[in-house]
């Protein structure tokens, strides 16, 4: 039987294990996936060793970016993000080659582009500097839109929330959230943003999916805001990693 699975650290939250199963079931694949909460990447060596089964795995926070030293190679569009999320595990004798993807760009572009209209939406506002934020500022700028990572800290190439005045947001109307921020069980917790200043031209798109409709959604839908959830592109997600998984 083959396995397929998520590291990461939590994964209390995770999807993919529910997701990846319920195809498997559905389609009488041979195959089973499993969630490995590994509190160091440090770890991956010994999950790869005692799991010799392992076509294929997902990375997500905090190992992202952790895990590229890791890799045996690492497809382009993953190496200008700095990021990988999709790994496909291939055996060669006593050799395990590991060869990185990142299905984050795909699902995210996929699911937002719907939304955008170029008359309005041309510059965006990243809420977080981790891997996943560097998927969504290749997708947006892809998408033809400007955009400023934004920071809790002081870091090179950042603003800070504090800098964010009603006149940003005007200018910067499609805001996306790719902290934890607002994430179950935290669900009274939201982005500090002047959110009587957005309106029905402004998109707050957030990665999270639980809640279904996290505080920073329902603050910007108070004031006519489009909202969206990361469900849909977790789904565009786990799709695409099926198809890395068998280099299709």
């Amino acid at each position: 039987m083959d396995k397929y699975g998520l590291i990461g650290y939590p994964l209390g939250h995770s999807f993919s294990i529910s997701y990846f199963n319920q195809k498997f079931q559905d389609e009488n694949i041979d195959a089973v996936y499993e969630n490995f909460e590994i509190p160091s990447i440090d770890a991956l060596p010994e999950i790869l060793g005692s799991n010799p089964e392992l076509k294929g795995l997902n990375v997500t926070i905090p190992y992202k970016e952790k895990v590229l030293p890791f890799l045996d190679s690492i497809s382009p569009e993953a190496r200008a993000i700095g990021a990988v999320n999709v790994i496909r595990v291939t055996h060669k004798g006593n050799k395990t080659e590991l060869k990185g993807y990142n299905s984050d760009v795909i699902g995210f572009t996929k699911s937002i582009e719907p939304m955008l209209d170029k008359k309005w939406h041309q510059k965006a506002l990243i809420l977080g500097t981790g891997g996943a934020s560097k998927a969504i500022d290749y997708g947006l700028r892809n998408l033809g839109l400007e955009t400023i990572f934004v920071s809790r800290y002081e870091r090179p190439d950042t603003i800070q929330y504090c800098s964010i005045t009603p006149e940003v947001i005007k200018e910067y109307n499609v805001i996306v959230n790719c902290t934890p921020v607002g994430m179950y069980p935290k669900t009274e917790e939201c982005p500090d943003l002047p959110y009587e200043a957005m309106d029905s031209h402004t998109i707050l798109y957030d990665l999270i999916y639980n809640p279904d409709e996290t505080l920073f959604m329902k603050r910007g839908k108070q004031y006519g805001a489009n909202i969206k959830n990361g469900l849909e592109m977790l789904l565009l997600q786990a799709f695409s990693s099926w198809e890395f998984w068998h280099e299709k």
